[in-house]
């Protein structure tokens, strides 16, 4: 449906990019639906981590749908602008974690939407680039700021002021990917991660979430005091209460929220 299909399994949700005709080039109507997808997901109190995938076997994301830009007026470029940042918005500002699943190509939206979840696995296949600068734009998708927080300023201008392409290893060496995986076995291996991830306490990963987060763009006293926050909102939970208990008795955790 307009290029994005949720999938649930348990208390992981798994969102597609699911426009494979196009490399899963961003559409306005796709935008428009990955962002409700993101809202109904970021409600569910159920899920407890998400995958961000991709239909087909060439493309995780190729960006913006240039060909639908083509034919915009410069109104009606302007007028999808907060549609794009709304989906953006949507999978950076989801509570729970999430798993970006990247295969193939994942240029400038990719590349964004790959470097706005929490964790990213590649497989062999996959090419990332933030190619704005070469057709006269800027990343408007978060790439300037996330990839300036995720790889530091150097590198992050290296990628953005190039606009050049790098395979799978030169990502991980840069910190792009945090798991290289064979080519093939990247849906699988995020799953796994989101499963792990969902086998936690969905308070205290949320909670952690937030603090990895808040804390990333502060002084070190100020990063301490989010964290310390963090810490107060789950250590007198039902879910810590729960958790000390399935340890002390050598059980699984049967977590109450």
């Amino acid at each position: 449906m307009d290029g994005v299909t949720l999938r649930r399994d348990e208390h992981v949700a798994e969102i597609v990019l699911d426009r494979a005709e196009a490399l899963n080039a961003l559409s306005t109507a796709m935008a428009r639906r990955l962002a409700a997808v993101c809202a109904e997901v970021a409600a569910d109190a159920s899920v407890r981590a998400v995958v961000l995938s991709a239909a087909g076997d060439k493309a995780f994301c190729v960006g913006a749908d240039l060909k639908e830009r083509n034919a915009m007026t410069d109104d009606e470029i302007l007028a999808q602008r907060p549609v794009f940042r709304a989906a953006f918005a949507g999978v950076l500002n989801l509570p729970q974690p999430v798993v970006a699943a990247v295969h193939g190509y994942a240029l400038g939206g990719g590349c964004e939407f790959a470097l706005s979840c929490d964790l990213v696995v590649a497989d062999e296949s996959a090419v990332f680039g933030l190619p704005e600068v070469s057709v006269g734009l800027v990343p408007g998708g978060g790439g300037t700021q996330l990839a300036l927080r995720r790889l530091g300023p150097g590198r992050a201008a290296d990628l953005v002021l190039t606009g050049r392409r790098i395979g799978v290893d030169e990502a991980v060496a840069y910190g792009l990917v945090d798991r290289r995986v064979p080519a093939g076995s990247v849906r699988e291996e995020a799953l796994a991660i989101a499963s792990t991830i969902a086998g936690n306490s969905p308070t205290a990963v949320r909670a952690a979430k937030r603090a990895l987060r808040q804390g990333a763009a502060v002084a070190l006293d100020a990063a301490l005091d989010i964290e310390d926050n963090a810490w107060r909102t789950v250590a007198f939970s039902a879910d810590r209460r729960e958790g000390i208990a399935a340890f002390a008795e050598k059980r699984k955790p049967n977590w109450p929220s």
